[in-house]
């Protein structure tokens, strides 16, 4: 089979090889898998260069998450355990945490369902318990991280303001069902949103950037708002100032849902149920922005860890023949 090999850390489009290997064995309690779609996450990126929390021994083939097909013909979604992962004909996944895929969505869109609107789920209901008329503030709102975000918080009653950088992902973000947005290349976010609340700022704020994105969030975050931190794509881990937290009444929340997997995992059995449900009544819908061939699989991880991205883009080892919708 053709898969993708990390043989050395570094950029994806120069350390990623298309490689003919062997299909992978499954070990005890895994399954094989045949790759129908497999989205593009940025802990691929990280991975490549050598900067995740996890790391897999080299060489490894990245793809964190899949819409696969079992040896019985059924569609579902799974995590492949690593180093065997998605950007690949062929991988293994722990047969106990495989996801029935939704039948509203073709094979790319439920490779994208997974990891990005688990962690949107838990870090707006599980960790900031969003509630119906809150304001909600989503920083990279056009990425595909940010993009789930805005679904759901709108699916959740919010009323919500999408950051993004550029003309083109503001108007994927009013695309998306922002109320409001702001471009952080125009406009100054911190007085945008003042001025979108009437100074009050927002009372959920969600965060996959870091950086000055996360200065931004304690400048406009409401009396007993909670920011959400999700992640770091700028490549800036901020140093919170607890002093100021204190003062300005706010809570700092930190959300690594991989946990769940092992501390709670019916817990994300049933978010993958609420998700299925949101799908089924068309409130939800991951935004795919490209579908890519096996052999495009490193400039297209290259794309997204450059930033030039909106949505998700996904890899598509053989022409899709899933559901669509």
């Amino acid at each position: 089979m053709q898969a993708w090999q990390v043989h050395e850390n570094g950029e994806p489009s120069e350390v990623m090889r298309l490689q003919d290997v062997e299909r992978p064995t499954p070990g005890d309690g895994q399954v094989l898998l045949k790759v129908r779609a497999a989205n593009i996450n940025f802990p691929d990126v990280l991975m490549a260069r050598g900067h995740y929390q996890v790391r897999p021994p080299l060489p490894f083939t990245p793809g964190v998450e899949i819409c696969a097909e079992t040896e019985d013909g059924r569609r579902v979604i799974a995590t492949p355990a690593l180093p065997y992962g998605g950007f690949a004909e062929y991988a293994v996944a722990d047969a106990a945490a495989l996801l029935p895929a939704p039948e509203a969505l073709d094979d790319a869109e439920v490779a994208a369902l997974h990891i990005g609107y688990q962690t949107g789920w838990f870090g707006l209901h599980r960790r900031a318990r969003l509630e119906a008329g809150e304001t909600l503030l989503v920083h990279a709102a056009a990425g595909g991280v940010g993009s789930a975000a805005v679904q759901l918080g709108k699916a959740a009653g919010a009323t919500v303001i999408g950051v993004v950088g550029g003309a083109d992902k503001a108007a994927v973000a009013r695309e998306l069902g922002c109320d409001v947005v702001v471009d952080r290349r125009s406009e100054d976010v911190v007085s945008a949103v003042k001025d979108a609340t009437g100074g009050r700022g927002a009372d959920v704020i969600y965060d996959p950037v870091g950086g000055e994105a996360y200065t931004q969030s304690t400048k406009v975050v409401a009396f007993e708002g909670r920011i959400v931190v999700v992640g770091f794509a700028s490549g800036t881990i901020p140093s919170p100032g607890l002093n100021h937290a204190l003062v300005k009444n706010y809570s700092i929340l930190g959300l690594h849902w991989g946990l769940y997997n092992t501390k709670n995992p019916k817990l994300v059995q049933h978010c993958h149920e609420q998700l299925t449900e949101l799908a089924a009544r068309g409130v939800v819908r991951p935004l795919v922005s490209e579908r890519v061939p096996l052999d495009g699989a490193a400039a297209a991880v290259q794309r997204v860890a450059d930033g030039v991205t909106t949505g998700r883009v996904v890899v598509v080892p053989a022409p899709e023949n899933g559901a669509a919708a």
